[in-house]
């Protein structure tokens, strides 16, 4: 029986270091696998939630709270852009109803191209309205094609109540022709390291139409118009010169007139007709009148010698 038992001891002795290697193995296999999933639960969340809010009053202790904030865009029934146009303004609304006042709701922009190529920020601009006015925010890339832009200014929400923040998208004339739309996402983030449910709104882009190349078709017509209308006003002076020269003449061409004309001769015609019929019409006259008084006293005498 001792001799079993040694055995046995002996057997469990030998069998202690592979246990305790196998142990090791499998420790070392757990810690290795619990880094990669800290390592793929870091990054889904930088790829699905969006940025911490750089808000000091963001790390106040939080209270307990029923549910998450919400949000939405507010008074905004469709959105439109174009590119080297005005910027767009961007409401948004984050309400509280969880039971508990939030004491820092920042709001939270994403932008992202469904339909061509991954958005770039070097043709994007993104600003939030503040105390301040208008200051930028910066895009950040996660590691989908979404762009995130996270507000610098958050605010207290009590519960019941709601907040409005506004954010203002700029697109560049030098984005791609081939951008027909983005998608704009918006949520809010709070002081418990949590964040509203996101909402998404389709943003139509246009692009504006080539102004230069119309100027320029329409400027070459007008180019051969130009002399067309200088031959007119070269003409218009010459006519203008011809009756100031006609007006000075005239002084000097009236009594010319008369004596070229056919009209000055006929009156000359005519007295030198009149003249010689008066004369004719005299002369006989007074030959019939010497007649009758010849005739009157012969007459006389036969009647006297009777």
């Amino acid at each position: 029986m001792r001799t079993s038992v040694i055995n046995r001891f002996a057997k469990n002795d030998r069998a202690f270091p592979v246990r305790r290697r196998v142990a090791a193995l499998a420790a070392t296999a757990v810690l290795a696998g619990g880094v990669q999933v800290l390592a793929m639960s870091d990054t889904a969340w930088a790829c699905g939630a969006p940025l911490k809010s750089t808000d000091p009053s963001a790390t106040a202790p939080a209270v307990q709270h029923k549910g998450t904030a919400e949000v939405g865009f507010f008074m905004t029934p469709s959105l439109a852009i174009t590119a080297g146009g005005p910027k767009v303004e961007i409401p948004v609304e984050a309400a509280n109803f969880t039971g508990a006042p939030y004491r820092s709701v920042t709001p939270a922009l994403s932008l992202y191209n469904e339909k061509g190529a991954p958005l770039r920020s070097d043709y994007l601009t993104v600003e939030e309205g503040g105390p301040k006015g208008w200051e930028k925010v910066p895009l950040v890339r996660g590691c989908d094609p979404n762009l995130f832009a996270i507000g610098k200014h958050g605010e207290p929400v009590a519960n019941g109540r709601a907040t409005h923040f506004t954010f203002r998208v700029g697109l560049s004339a030098e984005a791609p022709a081939d951008l027909h739309e983005i998608r704009v996402g918006i949520t809010a983030n709070t002081e418990d390291g949590e964040h509203a449910p996101w909402v998404f709104k389709t943003m139509s882009v246009s692009f504006p139409t080539p102004k230069p190349q119309r100027s320029t078709a329409t400027a070459k017509p007008t180019t051969p118009a130009k002399p067309k209308p200088a031959p007119t006003k070269a003409v218009e002076p010459a006519a203008d010169r011809t009756p100031a020269e006609t007006a000075a003449i005239p002084p000097a061409t009236p009594p010319a007139a008369p004596a070229t004309t056919a009209p000055a001769g006929n009156p000359e015609l005519a007295h030198t007709g009149a003249a010689e019929t008066n004369t004719f019409l005299a002369t006989s006259s007074a030959v019939l009148l010497a007649l009758g008084a010849g005739v009157l006293l012969a007459v006389r005498r036969l009647r006297r010698q009777r």
